[in-house]
């Protein structure tokens, strides 16, 4: 049968081996070459299972040992100094951010799995992201890409040379790819924003042009809000760049050429909504009350700010350990476990849409319409 090694004709090899003891290559390369102290019951394991399959390592197998370097590479694409705020967005890029909660996901997997992460970041519209990456893959046994990094021929050359996976992406022929759910989770949004509070105007404060993740956020709304009959605003004076600064430097230009505001504006991420938050309560614009305002992701401060923060929440750094377990698999087999791994969002209301504190989802889908701006009881 296919998959199964045919032991009369082909000797084993260290892949066999750490399949037969239920290990990584990583943790099989260690045993065979005395590196790192292994435990007890990790080194009779692989001596078991070398005994049983009658391994013996020859040069391919010894130089696939030496040349394993036990170091995952993660690139993270923020953005450049020149979009870093000012005031009480200044110390923002020090802030616990989106991408850095990921990395904590991949760093609890990785330090189990016996890795270490070399994280580099690389600015948007940074003209050497290609090279700057290449350099990372030389460091690294595989790779994690935080969004869209590298575009579809740099990734399908560089995946030939090293596992790679991404975040926010799409996945190939060559790579694997983990993401949240973000067409379920911001057509539940739209259609709380919609049908539960009757919002008619419906903007979208986008992110990243590139993003896939903002890609498919933005085509929901824009889908829902105009399949309901309402108005939807995007476009070039709704781009920000995933930072509460982007968000805010949306929101003062259109306040100071005087553009109505819509009645409700969904962000692409809740770093964005704050932008938006701080900049519409320092023109004396009331959040809910005038404008109401949503976020993506559930960070921590989410719940904080006043008013709390709706938002769609992802599992942030089941992300990132996902992620990292699919790369595992990739440098230990050859084969990811899977293709794409998307993770379930929920929606979570809170005060700024309009509704009450840490609301209960509702029962939209047989509900009609209320008048604008009124959240249903």
């Amino acid at each position: 049968m296919a998959g199964i090694r045919d032991t009369a004709n082909t000797p084993p090899t260290i892949y066999d081996v750490a399949r037969a003891a239920g290990l990584s290559i990583a943790s099989v390369s260690r045993v065979l070459n005395g590196q790192r102290n292994p435990r007890e019951e990790t080194r009779e394991r692989v001596l078991q299972a070398v005994a049983e399959l009658g391994f013996a390592p020859d040069g391919a197998a010894r130089a696939l040992s030496a040349r394993l370097k036990e170091v995952v590479g993660v690139a993270v694409r923020r953005a450049s100094l020149v979009e870093a705020g000012e005031g009480v967005f200044a110390d923002e890029d020090e802030s616990l951010q989106f991408p850095d909660m990921i990395n904590r996901g991949m760093e609890v997997v990785a330090q189990r799995r016996g890795f270490d992460l070399l994280i580099r970041s690389v600015e948007v519209g940074d003209h050497d992201t290609g090279k700057r990456i290449l350099s990372l893959a030389r460091k690294s046994d595989g790779l994690i890409l935080h969004d869209r990094l590298l575009d579809p021929a740099q990734l399908a050359r560089l995946s030939r040379q090293v596992p790679i996976v991404t975040l926010a992406g799409v996945p190939t022929e060559t790579t694997a790819n983990v993401r949240g759910d973000n067409r379920a989770g911001m057509r539940d949004l739209a259609r709380h924003l919609v049908r539960d509070h009757g919002y008619r105007t419906v903007a979208y404060l986008a992110g990243h042009a590139d993003s896939p993740d903002n890609l498919a956020r933005h085509e929901t709304l824009e889908a829902e809000v105009t399949a309901a009959g309402g108005t939807f605003l995007a476009g070039p004076d709704w781009h920000g760049n995933y930072m509460a600064v982007g968000g805010a430097r949306v929101i003062d230009k259109l306040i100071d050429a005087r553009a109505a505001l819509p009645r409700a504006i969904a962000c692409a991420n809740d770093q964005t909504a704050l932008g938006v938050m701080s900049a519409l309560a320092a023109r004396g614009i009331d959040v809910p009350g005038q404008v109401a305002v949503c976020g993506f992701d559930d960070i921590p401060v989410a719940r904080h700010l006043r008013p709390q923060l709706t938002t769609v929440r992802q599992p942030i750094q089941e992300l990132g350990a996902t992620a990292f377990e699919i790369l595992h698999s990739m440098i230990s087999n050859g084969e990811p476990a899977s293709r794409e791994v998307v993770l379930p969002t929920r929606l979570i209301l809170r005060e700024s849409c309009g509704c009450p504190p840490e609301m209960a989802p509702p029962a939209w889908r047989t509900a009609e319409p209320v008048a604008e701006g009124r959240p249903r009881p």
